[in-house]
């Protein structure tokens, strides 16, 4: 068995030209949808994700601002920036850049974005409403881009037992809410496995679908699977190669080369995941944009 490669930049693309038409059709109203991006400190890979979440907006026809402050920026003067975007109605989302400095908490600053201005869907107040169901407002961006990737390749989690490995906030919680609502595309049976879990391997080799979320190079392999499944890749993970001009790449959680000869699908690392949480995050903004236009 081959696995088929789940093309993420396409996907993300397709999603792209979706929300350009929905951004034209607000522009007839005379809404511009708008997002501010909160760019703390020089973190370069902070400074290319903003970058090419600017050039998504413009290819969408949202207007996007960077607001860069120095990396010694003080909690109280982040905040009283986005107290400003808040109150700034050129702006319908806010996206801080995660990570931020030490000296400010990530939580204080999310807490800090109008629930309805909350590009990241991190929001206790947007969290909480996904906890209940509710699907309609701002979602996580990285875990509603996995339900995208498994919609427009016709993996319905329904039925089906899936195995995320991780439980952040940012990814593994919101996504195991997302895929056992009782909706279409969803209504799975899901386990959460981390680093707490004795053995994932027990779970991971019962699984339909296995979403890696856990930051560790080969965190997956092949002895962990079972023949078919459907492999979704978050992880993100730097590793040497002095083959490459810039001495390293990027890989995945999952051993790719592997798992490609045993699953019936997989992501790559990169374009798997990557583009559609900044796919995810156009989405948010443009949904926000419309919540105005119909208040």
């Amino acid at each position: 068995m081959t696995a088929q490669i789940i093309d993420g930049e396409a996907i993300a693309a397709s999603i792209r030209a979706e929300v350009a038409e929905r951004v034209a059709a607000l522009r007839q109203h005379g809404i511009v949808p708008g997002l501010a991006a909160v760019l703390i400190g020089d973190n370069p890979a902070s400074v290319s994700y903003v970058s090419a979440k600017a050039k998504d907006c413009d290819q969408a026809g949202i207007f996007a601002e960077t607001f860069h402050l120095p990396a010694d920026t003080s909690q109280e003067d982040a905040l009283a920036l986005i107290a400003r975007l808040n109150a700034d109605a050129r702006f319908h989302a806010i996206l801080p850049q995660l990570p931020l400095p030490p000296q400010i908490d990530e939580r204080t600053a999310i807490d800090a974005i109008a629930p309805e201005k909350d590009a990241d869907g991190l929001h206790p107040v947007n969290l909480g409403r996904l906890l209940r169901g509710e699907t309609g407002g701002a979602l996580p961006c990285t875990p509603n881009g996995v339900m995208e990737l498994l919609r427009h390749t016709g993996n319905d989690p329904a039925g089906k037992h899936v195995v995320v490995v991780g439980r952040s906030t940012l990814v593994g919680r919101p996504l195991a809410v997302l895929l056992s609502n009782k909706a279409p595309g969803a209504n799975a049976t899901v386990t959460i496995c981390h680093t707490g879990t004795p053995d994932i391997a027990r779970f991971t080799r019962e699984a339909d679908i296995i979403v890696t979320a856990a930051g560790h190079v080969n965190t997956l392999t092949a002895e962990m699977v079972r023949p078919g499944v459907v492999v979704i890749d978050v992880g993100t993970n730097r590793i040497d190669d002095a083959t490459r001009k810039r001495g390293w790449r990027l890989v995945g959680d999952a051993d790719f080369a592997a798992l490609s000869a045993k699953a019936s699908w997989i992501t790559p690392v990169p374009g798997g995941v990557g583009p559609m949480t900044r796919a995810m995050l156009l989405v948010n903004t443009v949904r926000a944009a419309e919540a105005v236009a119909t208040a």
